[in-house]
């Protein structure tokens, strides 16, 4: 039989063709189930309620497009006449943190009635250079009714008619030895409601269920019509003494306030030493510290979060 090199390259050619547009058909196949199979996984995500360790009311409500990026909060620190180099200090830690674009924070320093006469001098400096003072008709407290008078004077001290409304769709209570970060607090709080919600670090330390108790006083906050609804009703009144934010816990109980609730545990928690069931070391999923009673633990959390990283260079300084 004479070899014909045409005729074997016929034969390696054609079944090569054949092979080729199999393969081609197959990672079209291929290509159609990924892309189903993407479809079907964005549309089941998109039903996946946000309930954080809640078996009531889901999180997701409709009164918050996923889209609306404006977000307006007061974050009131509870502190004492007398702590002028403490706001200064937290001055510096909060004016110096980004804020992404639409978010209004407003940071300002709470406490009650001024009863010396050096205090009425310089706090009225201080709301002259920074305006970021609330002065509560009260005597000075901490458990006996400081933290209503807060809440429950919001709505009238913010009812300008010429601004929005309303003036903020959360107002937050933090102790001035709690840390918070600003950005962290808001991408939490972009999904989440903007009526009757109540949010924190849920008490007990070990709970992470935020319909079992209370926020811890830290930092807890909640949507302007609960400030509304404090002004308003006697639940309050009736029982304004003990730890402040049990007290708040069982006024929100009691008043079946709070359907919407999210337990920011453990992104939120106390200073790790010494080291309890609420504590855990420092790391980058942070909302905010709690228990930096000395400047070692603030300059220890600072120095970990890098808050200095957007520091210029200049000739004028030099920091290694």
């Amino acid at each position: 039989m004479k070899y014909s090199p045409r005729s074997e390259s016929r034969k390696f050619i054609i079944p090569s063709f054949f092979f080729i547009i199999a393969l081609c058909v197959l990672a079209f196949i291929n290509e159609l189930r990924f892309d189903s199979l993407l479809s079907f996984g964005r549309c089941a995500l998109s039903h996946v309620p946000m309930n954080n360790g809640s078996s009531e009311t889901p999180l997701l409500s409709s009164s918050l497009s996923s889209s609306d990026d404006e977000i307006r909060i007061l974050v009131g620190i509870l502190t004492l006449p007398d702590q002028y180099p403490r706001r200064n200090f937290l001055r510096l830690i909060y004016g110096t943190q980004a804020i992404p674009d639409g978010v209004k924070i407003d940071v300002k320093f709470v406490f009650c009635n001024l009863t010396k006469e050096d205090q009425k001098v310089l706090v009225a400096l201080e709301i002259m250079r920074y305006d970021d003072i609330i002065i509560l008709n009260c005597n000075e407290n901490m458990n006996k009714g400081k933290t209503y008078t807060y809440f429950s004077s919001l709505p009238n001290l913010f009812n300008e008619t010429d601004a929005p409304n309303p003036p903020y769709h959360y107002v937050m209570k933090a102790d001035d030895d709690t840390y918070i970060r600003l950005e962290s607090l808001v991408a939490s709080l972009r999904p989440l409601p903007r009526e009757d919600l109540y949010y924190g670090y849920v008490i007990p330390c070990p709970s992470m269920d935020p319909f079992v108790h209370y926020m811890s006083g830290m930092g807890y906050l909640v949507s302007w019509d609960i400030a509304v609804w404090l002004k308003d009703s006697e639940i309050p009144k009736k029982h304004l003494e003990g730890p402040e934010d049990k007290v708040f816990g069982d006024w929100i109980r009691e008043g079946r306030r709070g359907k919407n609730r999210f337990n920011a545990k453990w992104s939120m928690y106390n200073f790790p030493e010494p080291p309890t069931r609420c504590t855990h070391e420092l790391w980058p999923d942070t909302i905010a510290v709690h228990l930096l009673k000395n400047q070692e633990k603030w300059i220890r959390t600072l120095k970990y979060f890098n808050v200095t990283s957007n520091l210029k260079p200049s000739k004028l300084y030099h920091i290694p």
